[in-house]
């Protein structure tokens, strides 16, 4: 179930910046928004920075963040 927090969390990162987002960019944002949820998850505490990157491709899967090959390299985008 935590693993679905990561994903709001991604989608809410990619709003607030506008659509779209590098990595570092969403981390940032999502440490500073929720730390310490993050520190109370338990093991997700030391694994949350790849989960993104899985919430990341579970995205793209459901269309809600562009393919990679449709966004400059780097860059994660919301679809429209």
């Amino acid at each position: 179930m935590a693993k679905e927090y990561i994903i709001d969390w991604l989608i809410e990162a990619l709003e607030h910046l506008g659509g779209r987002g590098s990595i570092i960019e969403i981390c940032k944002y999502v440490w500073e928004n929720y730390e310490q949820d993050l520190h109370n998850m338990g093991d997700i505490f030391y694994t949350w920075q790849y989960d993104i990157r899985w919430a990341a491709t579970e995205l793209r899967k459901r269309g809600k963040i562009k393919p990679t090959d449709m966004s400059p390299q780097g860059i994660w985008e919301l679809s429209n």
